[in-house]
Parts: C-alpha cells; sequence; structure tokens
C-alpha cells in the first residue's frame, strides 16, 4: 500500500537582513545627493557577503543603512523579521547591541581595560553573563589565548583589531557588519583577520557583510555584491580575484 507524504508546513528561513526598495539621499534640492536608489536585497544566515564597487557607489551608505547607523530616506530595512524604521530609538539601541555586531577600520578598544574586558565589554553594558564556553570558542578561533590580558598599546594592530573582532562575536550577534575592517593593517595582519572572519562563518555559523575595494579581500567572501550609482547591478557566488577584478572593470571602477 503506497502513502502519501504531506507538504512541508516549515515557515522559509528569514534572511538575518534585508532591505526593500531603500533609498537614501542626503542634502535637499539642488545640492541633493541620492546615495542609494530602490536597493532591494537579502543576505542570507551564515553567509560572508562582500559589497563592491566604484567609489561612491553607495557602498558604504548601504551597509550603514542595513546596520541602523543611517535612517533611510524611502523603503525598509529588516534585521530579522524586525523593521528597523518602526523602532522608537531606545529600541533600536537595544537591538544594535543585542543583535548586531560591528567591525571598522578604528578598533575602539578601552585603553584602560584588557584584551579580555575589551572582549566582554558588550555583555557587561548589557548586563548579561558569560558563557565561558563561547568566549573560549572565539577566543582560540581568533587566536588571542595568550594575550587575553595585555592591554591595547601591548598589542599590535593586527591583534587589536582581532579583539575587536571577537567583541563583535561574542554577544553572538544575528549578523556583524564590516566596513573596510582590514583597512588600517599591513597584509599578514589583515590576512589574519579576514582568515578569522571567514572561519567564524563556516565554523562558528556567523552571518558577515563586508564592504571592501579590494578584489583579494572579497575572496574571502562567499558572495560579492556589486553597486554602481546607488544600485545592485551584479553578484558574484564563488568570487576569485580575476572574476571580481573583471566585474569591477566593467563596473568603469
Amino acid at each position: 500500500m503506497s502513502m502519501s507524504t504531506a507538504p512541508s508546513t516549515a515557515p522559509p528561513a528569514v534572511a538575518a537582513a534585508r532591505a526593500v526598495a531603500v533609498s537614501k539621499v542626503f542634502g535637499s534640492g539642488e545640492t541633493a545627493v541620492r546615495a542609494l536608489d530602490g536597493v532591494s536585497v537579502e543576505l542570507p544566515r551564515g553567509r560572508f557577503t562582500a559589497i563592491m564597487g566604484p567609489s561612491g557607489s553607495g557602498k558604504s551608505t548601504l551597509l550603514y543603512c542595513l546596520a541602523g547607523l543611517e535612517h533611510v530616506s524611502s523603503g525598509q530595512v529588516f534585521i530579522g523579521d524586525v523593521e528597523l524604521s518602526t523602532l522608537p530609538d531606545h529600541q533600536l539601541t537595544l537591538l544594535r547591541r543585542e543583535r548586531i555586531g560591528f567591525i571598522f577600520q578604528a578598533y575602539n578598544l578601552v585603553p584602560t581595560l584588557d584584551a579580555r574586558e575589551n572582549m566582554l565589554l558588550p555583555l557587561a553594558i548589557a548586563g548579561h553573563r558569560v558563557d565561558e564556553q563561547w568566549f573560549n570558542t572565539v577566543v582560540d578561533t581568533v587566536g588571542m589565548r595568550k594575550r587575553l590580558h595585555h592591554r591595547p598599546m601591548e598589542l599590535s594592530g593586527g591583534q587589536q583589531q582581532r579583539v575587536a573582532a571577537a567583541r563583535a562575536l561574542m554577544s553572538r550577534p544575528d549578523i556583524v557588519f564590516a566596513d573596510e575592517p582590514s583597512g588600517n593593517l599591513d597584509s599578514k595582519s589583515g590576512a589574519e583577520l579576514l582568515g578569522f572572519m571567514r572561519d567564524s562563518v563556516h565554523r562558528l555559523g556567523q552571518t558577515i557583510v563586508m564592504v571592501t575595494h579590494d578584489p583579494n579581500i572579497a575572496c574571502y567572501a562567499d558572495h560579492v555584491l556589486f553597486l554602481k550609482d546607488g544600485r545592485i547591478v551584479d553578484e558574484l557566488p564563488g568570487p576569485t580575484p580575476d572574476t571580481v577584478l573583471a566585474r569591477m572593470k566593467s563596473l568603469g571602477d
């Protein structure tokens, strides 16, 4: 006797972040600049996405809008299933603290705190207990076990940036946004940081969205989005330096 299988009723996975017809205009009147022009994109969970484009294409503006650091002029931005424009300022601040991590060129470490204390600062501010197992996983992934009790001035630039990256992951955010995270690092330190970021996606299931202008750096990502004139004009899965460079040249950078 044959048996029929009922169709799956599981809901589709919610993207880590998404933009729906997002526009961003700076200024007004004749001096207005349209940095984003109707951008729609979904950023899946557990993937490392790079955003690239010529200078002035809107890539950093898109990152800041997705992270809730810039208000959009029109359209919608979601973190998970929460629309950011519906949140009052205090709830938006709480969401950024609880669900979003940031890695920028400036390390923003507290000089009077050691590496461990800097990593745990978001948890301390939020009043959350430390999950020592998760802490150890992140510390070992970032390779800072022997430097936990050193203050920022006792660490190299690459080590400071890895502390900042560990801090971004410590609260287990839904998504981490990175703006040219290796821009201030030498090539060796930059490769260490980017390798750590890639490992955090593939080994820890983290979601990362990174802006970069460098084809070699973009190749650490699983997927590349290309912007031009405030619009997404192309995308590239499984990037290599040659394929990224060819796409960038086609955009006129």
